[in-house]
């Protein structure tokens, strides 16, 4: 089992930066790569970036390149997600999520991709 927890959401001006953290914990030698999506309330959960522990591979869904980055630190077992340039509509709930088996074709923006998944963090974008 995995257990992620997601940290730093919170109240910002639009324009501002924020960066969220999962931490993982339990078994997890065996992640292969992170993920982050958003769900605005009554919508489906959107795919925002991907990224594999193994080499740092990152992969972004075309309305946040240029402005969010994703990263790992491997010893902390954290994945981040830093935040730039925030509009109002980037406001929903970010969840991580963990992809703890083996793939031969990555396909990050698919929910069932992955086997885990945090509770998430509320990011609320003021205009």
């Amino acid at each position: 089992q995995v257990q992620l927890v997601e940290s730093g959401g919170g109240l910002v001006q639009a324009g501002d930066s924020l960066r969220l953290s999962c931490a993982a914990s339990g078994r997890t030698f065996s992640n292969y790569a992170m993920g982050w999506f958003l769900q605005a309330p009554g919508k489906e959960r959107d795919f925002v970036a991907f990224i594999t522990w193994s080499n740092g591979f990152t992969y972004y869904a075309e309305s946040v390149k240029g402005r969010f980055t994703i990263s790992r630190d491997n010893a902390k077992n954290t994945v981040y997600l830093e935040m730039n340039s925030l509009k109002p509509e980037d406001t929903p709930v970010y969840y991580c999520a963990a992809r703890s088996r083996p793939y031969a074709v990555p396909l990050p923006r698919r929910g069932d991709f992955y086997d885990y998944w945090g509770q998430g963090t509320q990011v609320t974008v003021s205009s």
